[in-house]
């Protein structure tokens, strides 16, 4: 009888199943979306000076993890719009922006043949003053599942996710704005 079991296809189909679905339950954290209302996972990038810096090194703030390159045309559209805002709450100390660029290092190109940006040109070239991190590995997209760039949350103390934008977007909106100062007087 064993040997009939292990012969049949059933059997094998079966336990292919069994091990696609006890693998899923195992990883299942890993396959939540990143949607509004879920917790922001956390990540590491460096500052311009070299420095990991991680998103939970601002617990308790509000933060906008915006996710973008110096190829990416609507991220560059989109940047003086951040500026503008983090200009208007410059005097809250618990709102941070965290703009992650996914460039490949300077001088090279990534795997999809982009070349790799100077980040500190880069802002110096839009009059940038808020916060510029990298991830030249670009995990950070893997970790918040994005489709491209940019891409942005807003991440509120608590540490969840309350608004999540594909493309780029006017940060200094009244919308915008009102929704970040509801968040940090929470």
């Amino acid at each position: 009888m064993k040997f009939k079991l292990a012969r049949s296809p059933y059997f094998w189909a079966i336990l292919a199943v069994g091990a696609v679905v006890t693998a899923a339950w195992v990883g299942r954290e890993r396959y939540q979306p990143i949607l509004t209302g879920a917790r922001a996972p956390d990540f590491t990038a460096y500052d311009l000076q070299g420095k990991p810096v991680s998103l939970s090194d601002f617990a308790g703030k509000v933060v906008l993890v915006n996710i973008w390159a110096t190829w990416c045309g609507p991220c560059r559209n989109e940047m003086p719009s951040m500026e503008r805002l983090y200009e208007s709450l410059k005097d809250q100390p618990d709102f941070q922006i965290m703009a992650v660029s996914i460039d490949a290092a300077a001088g090279t190109t990534d795997e999809f043949g982009n070349p790799g940006g100077d980040l500190k040109a880069f802002a110096k070239s839009l009059g940038l003053t808020f916060p510029i991190f990298h991830d030249p590995t670009g995990k950070i997209q893997d970790i918040y599942q994005t489709t491209g760039v940019p891409e942005t949350f807003l991440v509120g103390r608590d540490g969840i996710i309350y608004r999540k934008v594909a493309g780029g977007t006017d940060w200094d909106a009244p919308v915008n704005q009102e929704l970040v100062r509801r968040l940090l007087s929470e």
